[in-house]
């Protein structure tokens, strides 16, 4: 009778104690699949963590343990975004960042059973592209040689930006990275050879698969007797020195066009004096008026008009 009625009891000990021997070994089973590495925790990631406003992105969680039965969880910030089942593939997440909440941080969670493992925190970064690059090339030539050095900036896009330099489809220098908005620049030393050399430069910031290349700039050739690059060098000098020569002479021609104009008398009188002789042999002084003629008004010589029209008389003072 007492066995009777105290099984249920008996029965409720077992219950509890196999569950907290399950539990245990559970817990027991996460601790050496933590230690043991044989569940790892989980890797988030993308192809890029710079982006431009409203692209479209994809990220993974994944597990190096390709046999278990692994449940994926994925966060922003404190926000659960979702959750998947999967085993052996990593798990993806398609994404549009569309604002700066969307950057992030991003966060995975995996779990197996009771036992769980959380990865380390992603962000994405905005950034502007590049724009095509302008390319300046300026060049000093001896007889046997050609300095040149090359230019090249790109006024828009997100710093810092590398910048590299080709000779037709070959790069003859090293990405050169501007962390401000300024050219970069690159000599070199060629031998004449009358050949057309063909030059341009590439922008690329961290944005994949938005480098911009310049326009082609082809040096002219430098070959024969003729020098068509000395000619463009020395075209500027020669214009100043047409502007010196111009400003010269107008300078020097200015002031004697004043000095005539100041010259011209108002009609004054001058004399001349000039001395001849006589039958006698003495000699005699003879002067002469310049004449000043002088317009009158057309009543003072009605007179002597005697009707006639179409005349204009003019007195002669000595």
């Amino acid at each position: 009778m007492w066995c009777h009625l105290n099984k249920p009891f008996f029965m409720q000990q077992f219950v509890g104690i196999f569950s907290l021997l399950t539990s245990q070994t559970a817990a027991l089973d996460c601790e050496t699949m933590k230690k043991t590495n044989e569940f790892p925790s989980p890797k988030v990631y993308s192809e890029t963590d710079v982006i431009m406003k409203g692209q479209n992105v994809s990220l993974f969680c994944s597990n190096q343990n390709k046999s278990l039965q692994i449940t994926y969880v994925m966060f922003r910030g404190m926000k659960h975004l979702g959750t998947w089942d999967g085993k052996g593939e990593p798990m993806i997440f398609n994404l549009r960042i569309s604002e700066a909440g969307d950057l992030g941080p991003y966060k995975c969670k995996t779990q197996v059973s009771n036992c769980s493992r959380y990865s380390q925190e992603f962000s994405f970064t905005f950034a502007n592209p590049v724009t095509t690059p302008v390319l300046n090339i300026s060049a000093f030539q001896t007889e046997t040689a050609r300095y040149i050095t090359l230019r090249c900036i790109s006024y828009n896009g997100s710093l810092p930006i590398n910048y590299t330099f080709f000779e037709k489809d070959v790069a003859i220098s090293p990405a050169i990275s501007k962390n401000v908005r300024e050219p970069a620049e690159f000599n070199l030393t060629e031998r004449i050879t009358g050949e057309r050399e063909e030059y341009r430069c590439k922008a690329k910031n961290r944005l994949p698969n938005h480098a911009k290349y310049s326009q082609p700039f082809t040096m002219p050739s430098t070959g024969g007797d003729s020098c068509p690059f000395c000619l463009q060098l020395l075209l500027p000098g020669l214009l100043l020195l047409l502007i010196v020569i111009i400003l010269m002479l107008a300078f020097w021609i200015l002031p004697k066009y004043k000095a005539n104009d100041k010259s011209v008398p108002g009609l004054e009188p001058r004399q001349c004096v000039s001395t001849a002789q006589d039958g006698t042999g003495h000699s005699k002084e003879i002067h002469y008026a310049t004449p000043v003629f002088q317009e009158v008004a057309q009543g003072d010589h009605e007179a002597h008009n005697d009707c006639k029209t179409g005349y204009v008389y003019s007195e002669l003072v000595l």
